[in-house]
């Protein structure tokens, strides 16, 4: 199996971004990440699916779209959508109604940035998702890396001081995000985490000072989504497209912090008496089930099995646990950087069903 980083929840100047599209890809190739998805609000840009090379690197750039009501105030219920085949906007009014619309046309439909402050001296609102009736969306934004930035910063002092020095920002995804998800989880729903960068790369000036709020190469070296998928890009478009959605779609993937130290090279799988499992596949129990946990390098890690941590390990780049009880089991990894414990990986879950 291969594993591609990917880059999602990005704007460019056809909605609230800096950059264009060739702009956004030059600053993906930078950063050395192998997809993005770009997503303007409101609009399905068409054309701009295409591949972009620089000496051996590949960089596949795919549109997609962030879809919100915009008549509603405060403009809440953004839903990131991808592969979808035509513009979608239109079904805005009624979430479940456009989710339902995003599934019909073949694509994906991830709920952004689910718990989201306002930050009201910039005055930015809260944008959370509130419509929490809504079903058969495939996952949520667990990790929002512009949205942190109204998070941690509760006086100009704070903003100012991450705007400037950005590394410091990413602390972890709000925990009541992490808190939703495991309640949709134990409730037997299959959920996937994605985690998004937001970039917009904003100009900000406030009296002398100017400022670019985190530049798209910096956004994209911080939080990415890890694909496991069966081969390299190919090069054919359709071909790489589907294996990108179909591991979007699986959950075949981890959420990653890779600006302390990259998180390539994480793995999370299942081992029973004759299958394996890997993130977000099933595996049904017989007689025990055995977790095996690799990590890019030594760091803190939990595994959790239905929103409570089952066990914890220090300093560890290899961990193993076994179970004889059913339930959905995912993983969490901390690492230290800027004197501070971060969080640095999340898997998507391995579903452990009790055999009929």
């Amino acid at each position: 199996m291969e594993e591609l980083v990917l880059n999602l929840h990005i704007h460019s100047t056809y909605s609230d971004g800096t950059a264009t599209h060739k702009q956004i890809a030059q600053a993906g190739l930078n950063a050395g990440v192998d997809v993005l998805f770009v997503t303007d609000h409101n609009v399905l840009v068409s054309g701009v699916d295409a591949y972009y090379n620089r000496g051996d690197q590949k960089l596949l750039m795919l549109a997609g779209e962030e879809i919100h009501d915009k008549t509603r105030e405060p403009q809440k219920n953004h839903l990131l959508a991808f592969g979808h085949t035509r513009e979608l906007c239109t079904y805005a009014e009624e979430p479940q109604n456009l989710i339902n619309q995003v599934r019909q046309n073949g694509g994906l439909s991830f709920l952004a940035h689910p718990f989201e402050d306002a930050l009201e001296m910039a005055n930015e609102v809260d944008i959370s998702w509130v419509d929490w009736g809504v079903r058969n969306f495939n996952g949520l934004e667990i990790w929002n890396h512009l949205s942190e930035l109204k998070t941690v910063s509760s006086n100009w002092f704070e903003l100012l001081f991450y705007i400037f020095v950005p590394q410091a920002i990413a602390h972890h995804p709000p925990r009541a995000t992490l808190q939703k998800w495991d309640e949709l989880l134990i409730r037997g729903e299959k959920m996937v985490a994605v985690g998004g960068s937001d970039s917009h790369a904003l100009k900000m000036q406030k009296g002398p000072l100017k400022r670019t709020v985190f530049p798209y190469e910096f956004h994209f070296r911080c939080i990415n989504n890890h694909l496991i998928v069966p081969n390299r890009l190919s090069g054919d478009l359709l071909t790489d497209r589907k294996m990108i959605l179909d591991a979007l779609r699986c959950g075949h993937s981890f959420v990653g912090y890779d600006l302390p130290a990259a998180t390539r090279g994480f793995r999370f799988y299942a081992q029973g008496n004759d299958n394996q499992a890997e993130m977000g596949d099933e595996i049904f129990l017989e007689n025990s089930i055995t977790f095996q946990i690799r990590l890019p390098e030594a760091a803190t890690c939990r595994l959790i099995c239905n929103g409570a941590v089952l066990k914890t390990w220090q300093d560890q780049e290899i961990c193993m646990y076994t179970t004889k009880e059913a339930g959905v089991y995912r993983v969490e990894c901390d690492i230290d950087y800027l004197g501070k414990k971060r969080s640095w990986i999340f898997s998507n879950p391995i579903y452990v069903r009790q055999k009929n």
